[in-house]
């Protein structure tokens, strides 16, 4: 099972996992769909089925959808459950949970358990090891640490991933990193920042006059006047997270190509 973020269906699929996953069954699911636009997640369900993987969709926060997990498990394996029923078997199944860090798997994991067996924190990092977590009598879980791959060859993946908090915030100068973010919502959806900033977008601003401009709406000012664009930074990146921003998807299906399933 691959959890993705519905946000970034691609960005946050480790390209290794098609070929660990090769010949396996699969389900994806579209994590944090209460953050995503609900038209584009449709496409995205669309486009995963396409390729032949079984899809769910999950909202990280209220839980809603995790109660179909068992069921959607047992309807990909329906194959396998019937063979080992005709020996007379009675296996556990066993479903490994694989995604980059920060996508939701352990809270996704914990949502289906009913209770709290993997430790959550809203930042990367925080599973470090491997542990099988039994759901009932017939299914356990594998929680997995999430895992990146050792160099982004597109420049936007890694960016989508560090919008969403999937890549430290070390590792990348804020500032930098919010003025990408900040021209990209200018571009697909200025509305959510005169919504929640009060700016207007003029053309031509790039996305350290629009940084600095979101600054001067909120009252970020230091000594001398001059603006806190670290601290516009810091508060638009945790905004965007937060869901507080809107309904945003930042990939669609057609703006980019995917390996099919494999066979």
């Amino acid at each position: 099972c691959e959890i993705v973020d519905a946000r970034i269906p691609v960005s946050s699929r480790n390209p290794d996992v098609d070929e660990l996953t090769a010949g396996k069954p699969r389900l994806v699911v579209l994590n944090r769909v209460d953050q995503a636009d609900p038209d584009a997640t449709k496409r995205w369900a669309a486009w995963f089925r396409a390729k032949g993987y079984a899809v769910m969709e999950s909202d990280a926060k209220s839980g809603a959808g995790t109660k179909q997990f068992a069921a959607a498990v047992k309807t990909l394996l329906a194959d396998k459950l019937r063979a080992y029923a005709e020996k007379g078997q009675n296996r556990v199944v066993r479903v490994m949970i694989l995604g980059v860090p920060n996508v939701g798997k352990s809270t996704f994991i914990n949502r289906i358990a009913g209770r709290k067996t993997a430790k959550t924190e809203d930042r990367p990092g925080v599973t470090r090891a491997k542990q099988w977590v039994p759901i009932d009598r017939g299914l356990e879980l594998l929680d997995t640490p999430g895992i990146l791959w050792p160099k982004f060859e597109d420049e936007t993946i890694g960016l989508h991933l560090a919008f969403t908090g999937a890549v430290r915030d070390a590792i990348m100068d804020v500032e930098t990193l919010a003025c990408h973010l900040i021209q990209l919502l200018a571009q697909r959806k200025p509305e959510s920042l005169a919504a929640r900033f009060k700016l207007v977008p003029e053309e031509g601003m790039d996305g350290w006059a629009l940084l600095e401009a979101g600054a001067r709406k909120r009252g970020f000012l230091i000594s001398g006047g001059e603006v806190d664009t670290e601290r516009m930074a810091k508060i638009l990146l945790d905004e965007y997270r937060a869901g507080k921003l809107g309904r945003f998807t930042l990939e669609m299906p057609e703006e980019t190509e995917q390996p099919a399933a494999s066979e």
